[in-house]
């Protein structure tokens, strides 16, 4: 029921009601459509020479004819190039140079030489400290300590440890020759202290 047309005056056939107006409101777009303006406002026509800019054509026409001779003469030139058994030495074997090189050089012999001279200066210094003083300071500190120490320096180095493993259950002598107890802890027997 709200789809269906409501007119806004009471009709006794809607339908009709609604093509009645349809066509009335048709009418009165086409009324509107080609009605004509009561007042002129198209204003004054642009004379021709306004219109059209005589001036500004010309020039266009002459920078083509320019950019076309300079197409044409360009094109007969690389013609010319193409068909010449080449003439021209168009290679350029120039080795690069720089423009500060004397100025680099110049700098590199100053510092050689700086470095030279610095070189010369640490050879023929002598050492501050005296090699010959502290070998036999340390061949005296060696003698005093193998005189002070216990056991000999190289005995006590080429001696095996000897461990015992303790299991439980009893001990068991190990295949290197230490005794083995059977027990829950693994002790080390202690080495004499060297100096």
């Amino acid at each position: 029921m709200h789809r269906s047309y409501q007119p806004l005056t009471p009709a006794t056939n809607r339908l009709l009601k609604q093509r009645w107006e349809l066509r009335r409101f048709e009418g009165h777009c086409c009324k509107v459509r080609d009605a004509k303006p009561m007042v002129d406002t198209k204003g004054i026509e642009t004379p021709a020479h306004i219109q059209h800019n005589r001036k500004k054509v010309q020039m266009q026409k002459e920078r083509m004819s320019i950019i076309e001779r300079d197409n044409h003469l360009l094109a007969s030139r690389l013609a010319a190039i193409t068909l010449s058994e080449g003439l021209v030495d168009h290679r350029n074997h120039y080795s690069q140079r720089s423009l500060n090189t004397y100025k680099r050089k110049e700098t590199l012999l100053q510092m050689t030489h700086e470095n030279q001279e610095i070189y010369q200066r640490i050879t023929t210094q002598k050492s501050d400290y005296r090699r010959d003083l502290w070998e036999d300071d340390w061949e005296r500190v060696k003698r005093c300590r193998d005189s002070i120490a216990r056991y000999p320096r190289g005995v006590a180095s080429k001696q095996k440890p000897t461990k015992v493993v303790k299991f439980s259950g009893g001990s068991q002598r190990s295949p290197s020759g230490v005794e083995e107890d059977i027990g829950e802890t693994t002790e080390e027997e202690p080495q004499p202290a060297t100096i």
